[in-house]
């Protein structure tokens, strides 16, 4: 027991971790004037191969599977609001509003949910791995699992969502502040 408690405070091959890291710096802050109306979970797996022209894979060459996992949320931007974009009723019982209609926010991918899965590497790239210092990179990963999340999102309904969440939204507000009729439409619309 001696000797494993000595060996485990002596211990030549064990790691200590220490977070050397300064203070957080706050940059800038800013106001939002928007409604965060829905978002949408995604999840893309990415076969990416890179292959060498005249040699086979086994000798240069990569392939890896990436699964991107994240969100996308939806909103509507009320800072565009015109001036006239409220009018209400004389008998002040009616209130329309002119919303635009929703837009998509940049992806957002899940570092704790987003891996690597798979990774076969021809012998040159091991070889190449083992004697740089950094890191693969993997960036290249993220930013096409971002895109296809975004492409994944304009073709799905989430806006459509977003537009039906605000308009109920502003109804159930508009009703309970006394106004009986509540008319909401997009500034496409007539």
């Amino acid at each position: 027991m001696g000797a494993r408690l000595t060996w485990s405070w002596l211990n030549p091959l064990g790691e200590q971790t220490i977070d050397r890291s300064g203070p957080v710096l706050l940059q800038s802050m800013q106001n939002l004037s928007r409604f965060e109306a829905a978002t949408g979970n995604f999840q893309v797996v990415v076969d990416l191969e890179k292959d060498a022209n005249f040699l086979p894979d086994a000798i240069k060459g990569t392939r890896t599977l990436f699964v991107g996992a994240g969100n996308v949320d939806a909103y509507v931007d009320f800072s565009t609001l015109p001036k006239d974009a409220i009018t209400v009723s004389p008998d002040r019982k009616t209130v329309t509003v002119r919303l635009p209609h929703a837009q998509l926010e940049k992806p957002n991918l899940d570092n704790k949910r987003s891996y690597v899965f798979a990774q076969q590497r021809g012998l040159f790239d091991r070889v190449s791995d083992f004697l740089t210092s950094s890191p693969q990179n993997q960036q290249e990963l993220y930013l096409l699992a971002e895109k296809k999340i975004a492409d994944a999102a304009v073709s799905s309904d989430l806006r459509n969502r977003a537009d039906q969440n605000t308009k109920a939204m502003l109804e159930g507000m508009l009703k309970s502040l006394g106004f009986t009729t509540v008319v909401i439409k997009y500034a496409d619309e007539p």
